[in-house]
């Protein structure tokens, strides 16, 4: 008898959960053709990943840049983001680790349950003397990226890094 192996399960348990919890949210459904609800955008931001080499920043300010972003893209008109708080939530109980979320469509899918339509990714990279920060505004449905930022600043400011996210954030909307 063939038994499915130990991730192909785990893929199936995770994809029936997000099946059932999708089913329990549909009543708070987006309107497919606008993709809004209550007339606002609903984002959920993901923490900003590290790509630099380990020792080259010490700490790792992911997120206190994915702060920021949230700060500028909360103040936005029509735009209503979904609290950091409800995101770790969903992630314990579908106990996903950082491995888990290397994969966008698992994150999107998390997206998805969280009745997000749009979803903020990005990393920074700190190389010499510069930081550089690259942003994602992603459609959950489609996976489609719909714009970019990317700002570059010098590495040892933090308050220029900050500076850098929300700017970025701004041009992503």
């Amino acid at each position: 008898m063939l038994r499915p192996k130990k991730n192909n399960m785990r893929t199936i348990i995770l994809l029936s959960v997000i099946w059932v919890m999708a089913a329990m949210f549909a009543g708070c459904a987006t309107n497919s053709t606008t993709g809004k609800k209550s007339g606002l955008m609903t984002i959920a931001v993901f923490d900003i990943e590290n790509l630099s080499p380990e020792d080259s920043t010490g700490e790792d300010l992911g997120l206190l840049l994915s702060s920021e972003i949230v700060g500028r893209l909360s103040i936005k008109p029509g735009v209503q983001i979904i609290e950091r708080q409800k995101l770790v939530s969903v992630l314990q109980e579908l106990q996903l680790g950082s491995s888990d979320l290397a994969d966008e469509s698992v994150r999107l899918k998390v997206g998805r349950m969280l009745g997000a339509k749009r979803m903020v990714f990005g990393s920074y990279l700190v190389s010499g003397l510069n930081m550089r920060l690259d942003l994602r505004l992603v459609d959950v449905e489609t996976g489609k990226i719909l714009k970019t930022a990317k700002e570059t600043v010098i590495a040892g400011e933090t308050e220029e890094w900050i500076d850098a996210a929300g700017e970025a954030a701004d041009k992503l909307m």
